[in-house]
């Protein structure tokens, strides 16, 4: 047998006289070289009186003691020279048919019987039994027999047999197959068990439930000092369970096969529960050891000293006994602290899934879709020198699509919100239409980028810092700059039937084109809000700020309610810096102090030289209102700053 589990190829026919010893031992000194298992056979008929086989009474079968005191000197004898064995016994009317059948489903390579046996009486003459078995016996099967005086091969075997792995085979009498297995004992004297109720659920797994298991035989090598190589055969040997199957094409046929995966199974739990009850022998006799020091110790002590050292010894083990309480404590909020992380982790991870699965643009939303290398070869793969400006969102490059110039804006890799952006302006600038919005060209959605109109003269916020030396913005251009900004942004609030707040709005996402025509660019933080909460009295509660500092509303940014009106201090914010020409930080409380000490003039800015002072003076008076603390502070867009706007911008055109 090749390892646990591997197919047994030796039988021995045995019977009670001492021919069956001899044929056993001679096969174990001859035939079973390098093998680990052999089969021991014996076959019941008919015609069996119990004192000629010796293994029943008065007639009546022989039990399964009866059996297992039967085959107990011969499986022993083998144990001792480190073989297994199976017994197996075969119930039929002819005793070499049962043999034959059993050689011929189970491939067996070696069939060994003892002459003047049993099997020979009943042939009448060992003539007869090797012409039966030789006439009958497979091809494949070597065939010997044994005495005490003499052994002979009386056929060889001619072909290699090959493995039988469907044990239906056609048969020609009715007969019945019986295996009888026990759990090897242990070393130790304790006694082995017959059919445990894992065996059994074994069986039931594999859908047999009416297997058979002989009970356990006593292990008579157990009160004797055994070689250290049995030691160690006895340590590895499994206990044999094998499924029991009946032929579909003949009625009343029994057969047990052996079964390697559950072999495997019950050799590694055997050798598992060994090493643990050497484990735990081994802590108990440590334990009785200590125990025997401690009441020696104890009785070489006076009274009183044996007293004061069990005290000391029952207060160590109440602090043992508490310290190792409080490391069971501790070790148990580390593992939920590792649970609680563990499961954080798992929901960022699915969150961060359902990011990368989210679809960036609605499948309503019709738009351009160019591919990355249309945008690589409009932006010469991205070159510095077409590069005009960098935001928060990405880089913005020049390019040429369309045979028409646009502007391309890449996402960064290392936005955490830049999806969500992408997704927002795309939505956004492809849903609403306004000559003072930027137009959206098209996008290319698995890179994040985003191509807009070409806007020639770049942001407000270059035009009023004269970036590059570029001219300098009449009064009257920035009075109309102002009122076009001010009619996008009332278009957003106006937006149905969700309004949308901007959140961003600062003189960098104003956009003029070669005209000087301004256009609102960057939605990509605009919020939709519920229509109840678009007027002044209503609050939507945000749960963080978005925008850019010093334009960010104080009221939004402190309490994160968001409404319409956030976006009107950005824009009063604008509206200074469009007079003034300075940066925004601390510039409403410039101006305001200006205007307290009649020295407005001074703040204002002096690359323009023909200020009309008196209309320059309401326009930053709107701002200041535009810039109060409180939302409730702030006029309102539609009814109170756009008509004064479009009364300014009108003055600017008539001059």
């Amino acid at each position: 047998m090749d390892g646990v589990g591997g197919a047994i190829t030796t039988a021995i026919a045995i019977d009670k006289d001492k021919n069956s010893q001899y044929a056993v031992k001679w096969a174990l000194e001859n035939v079973i070289d390098n093998m680990s298992c052999v089969v021991l056979l014996h076959v019941l008929t008919q015609t069996t009186l119990p004192d000629e086989a010796g293994i029943g009474k008065d007639g009546r079968p022989p039990t399964e003691a009866e059996m297992q005191q039967f085959f107990h000197p011969l499986c022993s004898f083998c144990a001792l020279k480190g073989v297994r064995t199976k017994e197996v016994v075969l119930k039929d009317s002819d005793v070499s048919n049962a043999l034959i059948l059993y050689i011929t489903r189970n491939a067996i390579s070696h069939l060994v019987v003892g002459l003047r046996s049993r099997l020979t009486r009943a042939f009448k003459s060992s003539s007869d039994v090797a012409s039966s078995l030789q006439r009958s016996l497979p091809d494949t099967c070597n065939l010997y027999a044994v005495s005490k005086s003499k052994n002979q091969k009386l056929k060889s075997a001619i072909q290699t047999p090959a493995p039988n792995k469907n044990l239906s085979v056609s048969i020609q009498r009715s007969s019945e197959e019986v295996d009888l297995w026990s759990k090897p004992n242990s070393i130790s004297g304790t006694k082995a068990f017959g059919r445990t109720p894992y065996a059994r659920s074994i069986a039931r797994r594999v859908g047999h439930d009416d297997f058979t298991v002989m009970p356990p035989r006593n292990n008579l090598l157990a009160s004797r000092t055994l070689p250290g190589e049995f030691h160690d055969l006895n340590a590895n040997l499994s206990c044999k369970i094998l499924e029991k199957s009946r032929t579909s094409n003949v009625p009343g046929l029994s057969v047990f096969s052996q079964n390697a995966d559950v072999d495997d199974e019950i050799l590694r739990v055997k050798v598992e529960l060994k090493n643990t009850m050497d484990v735990y022998h081994s802590a108990c006799t440590e334990a009785t050891n200590a125990k025997q020091k401690e009441t020696e110790i104890y009785q070489h002590m006076p009274p009183e000293a044996a007293e004061a050292a069990r005290a000391m010894l029952e207060i160590e083990k109440q602090k043992s006994k508490a310290a190792i309480e409080a490391a069971q404590k501790a070790q148990l909020l580390a593992e939920l602290e590792s649970h609680k992380r563990r499961k954080a982790e798992l929901k960022a991870e699915h969150e961060a899934s359902e990011r990368k699965k989210l679809i960036l643009t609605p499948p309503n939303i019709q738009y351009r879709k160019y591919t990355i290398e249309d945008i690589e070869i409009a932006t010469h793969y991205f070159s510095n020198t077409l590069k005009i400006g960098e935001g928060g969102y990405g880089p913005v490059f020049r390019g040429n699509l369309d045979h028409i110039f646009v502007a391309i804006k890449v996402l960064r890799p290392d936005i955490s919100q830049g999806e969500i952006q992408f997704q927002k302006e795309v939505e956004v600038l492809t849903c609403i239409r306004h000559p003072h919005m930027v137009l959206l060209m098209g996008a290319c959605p698995e890179y994040g980028c985003l191509i807009y109109e070409y806007m020639e003269n770049g942001s407000l916020e270059d035009r009023l810092f004269r970036k590059n030396n570029t001219p300098v913005l009449p009064w009257s251009l920035r009075f109309k700059i102002c009122a076009e900004i001010a009619t996008a942004l009332h278009f957003l609030h106006q937006t149905r039937p969700q309004p949308l707040v901007h959140r961003d709005l600062k003189p960098g996402n104003i956009l003029l084109d070669r005209n000087y025509v301004s256009k609102i660019s960057d939605v990509g933080l605009a919020r939709l809000i519920p229509p109840e909460v678009a007027d002044d009295g209503a609050q939507y509660h945000m749960t963080a700020a978005a925008g850019t500092f010093c334009y960010i509303d104080p009221e939004y940014q402190q309490t994160g309610i968001l409404g319409t009106k956030s976006d009107l201090y950005s824009f009063g914010v604008i509206l200074l810096q469009v007079i003034t020409g300075k940066s925004p930080m601390g510039l409403t409380h410039q101006v305001c102090k200006a205007i307290k000490e009649e020295k407005f003039v001074d703040v204002l800015d002096p690359a323009v030289t023909d200020w009309p002072v008196e209309e320059t003076l309401s326009l930053a008076k709107l701002g200041l209102q535009c810039c109060d603390m409180k939302k409730k502070g702030r006029p309102d867009l539609g009814s109170v700053i756009l008509p004064q706007l479009k009364r300014l911008r009108d003055l600017g055109d008539a001059s």
